[in-house]
């Protein structure tokens, strides 16, 4: 078995990501700075021998030995990495350069989690992996997606200049436990709004379309693309392919959640696509992948979780971010 390092690994996604790895019997280093990850996404995991938790920001270089590298590490909501913009694409390139450095020195196999958000406001729908993009370069998601973009530009000319072995994918709209409630994401959004009796807030008119993949399915998706032959560097896209409106999000949340929840719209944000839907024709055939949770189970595990976790007269919004941050951390 394999010493696998997973950087942004207390995160929603790494976490998940890390208990799959030691379920397949691989040791485990956890690196992340919490500055949207938490302890509490692998407290349930200090326990295994195998697995190893270090506080580190990836913008720094990182000396360890270890045979696979997935790059997770980056605030990945809008809320997050709107918050602190210069050094969010720090984390995107700085932290590509550091880990494909590693990558390099160890000869460690090294796969990126990009994004979605690589295409923009999309001119093509679906998406495939041939299509360039439509990004605003100034707008203020840029700092994510440009830095993003660039981190597959430093991946691709690690591999082509130096020979090291990597793996990208571009991760569409993903949802399930261990989601921060106050991200600002569509999914987390509207449950904690619904379980809490609130409005759920639209942005828009609710007609702008995604497409939602549910955590388990992304994951095992991410360790196929690892796991591929050699010469299968990507880019691939995983998500979901059912699209569907924000207005029907918002029905589908609340018949999961029960009541007669209103609805409340706001302005659409700068920038935000109208569309986003994968096409995973690539993913089906190399990696023989394709999403098998369906909305509505996935929903049903994700209100769960916010039922335990989420006191019904907690108001997360009069919280700022950061103080919640050092309530956790306390």
């Amino acid at each position: 078995m394999a010493k696998i390092l997973v950087t942004g690994g207390a995160g929603f996604l790494g976490s998940h990501l890390c208990e799959r790895l030691l379920g397949l019997g691989h040791d485990v280093l956890c690196v992340d700075n919490f500055f949207t990850g938490s302890k509490q996404n692998v407290a349930h995991l200090l326990g295994n021998p195998r697995f190893e938790l270090m506080r580190h920001d990836v913008t720094f270089p990182l000396y360890v030995e270890v045979d696979q590298i997935y790059n997770l590490a980056c605030p990945a909501s809008p809320v997050h990495y709107q918050y602190d913009p210069v050094q969010t694409t720090k984390t995107s390139v700085h932290g590509a350069i550091n880990m494909l450095g590693l990558a390099k020195r160890t000869g460690a196999r090294i796969l990126q989690a990009s994004t979605s958000e690589v295409y923009g406001d999309p001119e093509a729908h679906p998406q495939p992996e041939s299509y360039w993009g439509r990004v605003n370069p100034i707008g203020i998601r840029s700092c994510y997606d440009e830095g993003k973009r660039c981190a597959e530009t430093l991946f691709f000319d690690y591999w082509r200049q130096h020979g090291v072995q990597i793996k990208v994918v571009r991760i569409f709209n993903t949802y399930g436990p261990r989601m921060h409630p106050e991200d600002g994401r569509v999914v987390s959004n509207f449950v904690r709004q619904a379980l809490q009796g609130q409005p759920i807030t639209i942005y828009g008119d609710g007609s702008q379309t995604r497409s939602f993949c549910y955590v388990d399915d992304l994951i095992s998706g991410m360790i196929a693309m690892m796991n591929s032959p050699a010469d299968f560097v990507g880019p691939v896209n995983l998500g979901n392919p059912n699209e569907m409106t924000m207005r029907e999000l918002a029905e589908a949340v609340v018949a999961q959640v029960g009541g007669n929840a209103s609805l409340a719209f706001e302005p659409l944000p700068q920038d935000d696509p109208r569309q986003r839907k994968p096409d995973i024709a690539l993913a089906a055939e190399v990696l023989g992948w394709a999403p098998k949770v369906n909305l509505r189970e996935g929903l049903a595990r994700t209100v769960a979780y916010f039922r335990a976790t989420l006191a019904p007269n907690e108001s997360v919004q009069d919280l700022s971010y950061h103080r919640m941050q050092r309530a956790r951390l306390a």
